[in-house]
């Protein structure tokens, strides 16, 4: 499903629209919800016609064939059930799984800004909780819609021929609980949607919590945390309140409507007795039709409550799609091509917000094919946004960004970032085995290639005291290795994934000097040939660069090699010497 359908057409077209796929098991589900109406329309016929001619007559033969066939529409009824539980149950589960790939496949277009704003928990909670009453909806809506649709108008058939007056008389109270639905729909709708946003806020108080329940315990915050949840909690429990407040005069409405159809029955049918207009067995026929048709109403009352939470569900879900990328390919963009490494930086601004205060100002940089340029500067100066711009993970504010002289706004992103590796300082491994992280950076790559990339981010030594070597899980992001293992692990990747250009922002600042020392000499090696630029904290790192530069919020404040600029005594040397005095 594409955004811009998304936009022109209404959320029940949408809904439909994933029903297409799957037309054959839609048209079994349906067909088999026929069959079990007219089974249970049959009954309370049969049972009129039995009394009233077989038995009277002694058509004893007779009778005892129609209860035969009776039977078999009853073995065939729970064929029909066991057909519409399963298949139909995979039908809503096929659905889910469409909705839930396509979700995920926007979301991998959504841009990074898209992530900065929004919490984990609360996408988890889109793409679970929410699409599970979607599959319900999907499921039980068209079956239990329909089949109460054909039993009320074939019940209501049936009961016009045997005592029409007596079927105006129940058919009159439908109308009343229709309006009445219609009146409670909007009010079950609102309720329904806001305990979605309410659990979505939970599910990222319970992710965050959890994601930093070792930063709580340090600082002895548990009680903190908990207040935060208490309030959360709250919270969706106000919204459930209201939500079942809506629901529960629906209900009780219901019920009401329900009830008084019995009693009328019963006193219009007396009353219809007194005159002479009617017998016994008509009454007990109607009263037979009026059970039947109570149930298909409770089934419309429960497609109700379905139906508001599954919809709102799938309003959230729509408007989640519809959400556009800020990054997103130029309609005519080209793949780069075999890649030189020339890089352009030319006159390049950088606002986060576009009222907010630029973080890079008329920046411009020219790194040739295979030079290896550090940056360096204060915490904040823009060092690692103007990485990041590289990439196109943001677009610039003003200026452009070339590479081999093609600006990245008018290549294709896969194409760019394909020839781009980068280090960051925030590693990110996913929850698996060592062997599968490192892989990560080429997933075709050999066995052979994977331990090599180890040996040269090394890591291969600390990998094979592991109890399970390569295979050793990593935990939820890593959690069960040091960070100098899982800056290393990260590193590994690069080496496998081999690009042209290569941008490490803080790749070695968690590591040991004797260990930083040793992986700096491999990415010398691995810097041969390729355009490398680096960011840096540690300015004894960097000392072999080709360039160096000093940015900040100004732009660049000084270029040159370390030694031009430690003769010049500017704020490059004085970083320096700060920090050698520190390490003495």
């Amino acid at each position: 499903m594409s955004p811009p359908r998304k936009k022109s057409a209404g959320y029940l077209s949408i809904f439909i629209s994933y029903y297409r796929p799957h037309l054959k098991l839609f048209v079994l589900d349906m067909v088999c919800a026929l069959c079990i109406c007219l089974v249970d329309l049959a009954f309370p016929f049969v049972s009129r016609l039995s009394m009233q001619q077989l038995l009277p007559q002694r058509m004893f033969e007779t009778f005892f064939a129609v209860m035969a066939i009776l039977v078999a529409a009853y073995v065939l009824k729970s064929v029909f059930y066991y057909i519409i539980t399963y298949w139909g149950h995979l039908l809503g589960v096929r659905m889910e799984a469409d909705i839930r790939r396509d979700l995920f496949a926007h979301m991998q277009r959504l841009s990074f800004s898209f992530y900065d704003k929004n919490r984990t928990g609360q996408l988890m909670s889109r793409v679970t909780g929410d699409l599970f009453e979607i599959t319900e909806l999907a499921h039980h809506g068209p079956e239990d819609l329909f089949i109460s649709s054909v039993t009320l108008i074939g019940a209501f058939v049936i009961m016009l021929t045997i005592r029409w007056q007596l079927a105006l008389v129940v058919f009159a109270v439908v109308p009343l609980f229709i309006l009445f639905t219609v009146f409670s729909r909007k009010r079950m709708m609102r309720a329904s949607t806001e305990v979605k946003a309410k659990l979505a806020g939970i599910n990222g108080e319970v992710e965050s919590s959890i994601s930093g329940m070792r930063t709580a315990k340090a600082f002895a915050n548990e009680d903190a945390e908990q207040e935060k949840f208490r309030k959360a909690n709250d919270q969706f429990r106000g919204a459930k309140r209201g939500y079942y407040k809506a629901m529960a005069t629906y209900q009780s409405g219901l019920e009401f409507c329900m009830g008084i159809m019995s009693v009328l029955v019963i006193a219009c049918g007396g009353f219809l007795i007194m005159r002479g207009g009617m017998d016994y067995v008509d009454l007990i026929t109607f009263s037979l039709y009026v059970t039947t048709f109570i149930t298909p109403v409770r089934k419309l009352s429960a497609f109700v409550e379905q139906y508001m939470q599954g919809m709102a569900g799938f309003k959230r879900f729509v408007e989640l799609m519809q959400v556009q990328p800020d990054i997103e390919d130029a309609p005519d963009a080209r793949d780069i091509g075999p890649v030189k490494g020339d890089i352009l930086v030319d006159h390049v601004t950088f606002r986060y917000e576009p009222e907010a205060e630029p973080v890079l100002r008329d920046v411009t940089l020219h790194i040739r094919p295979g030079e290896t340029v550090a940056v360096v500067g204060p915490s904040g100066g823009g060092k690692s946004t103007l990485c990041q711009l590289i990439p196109r993970f943001y677009d610039v504010s003003e200026g452009r960004i070339l590479v081999d002289g093609q600006d990245v706004r008018q290549l294709k992103q896969h194409a760019l970032r394909e020839n781009i590796g980068i280090v960051q300082q925030d590693v990110f491994l996913f929850a698996g085995t060592i062997y599968d992280n490192i892989r990560y950076g080429r997933p075709d790559a050999t066995q052979a290639e994977i331990v090599e990339a180890a040996k040269k981010a090394e890591i291969y030594e600390d990998i094979l005291e592991m109890p399970d070597g390569f295979q050793t899980q990593v935990g939820e992001r890593g959690v069960l290795l040091s960070g100098g293992q899982k800056q290393r692990i990260s590193i590994a990747r690069i080496f496998l994934k081999n690009p042209p250009i290569l941008i490490l922002d803080e790749a070695t600042s968690a590591l040991d000097s004797v260990t930083e020392a040793r992986i700096q000499s491999a990415f010398d090696q691995l810097a041969v040939g390729r355009t490398t630029l680096i960011i840096a904290h540690r300015l004894s790192t960097i000392r072999s660069a080709g360039r160096i530069l000093v940015i900040d919020h100004a732009g660049i404040e000084e270029e040159g090699t370390h030694q031009e600029l430690m003769e010049r005594g500017g704020e490059y040397a004085r970083l320096y010497r700060t920090q050698q005095s520190v390490s003495i």
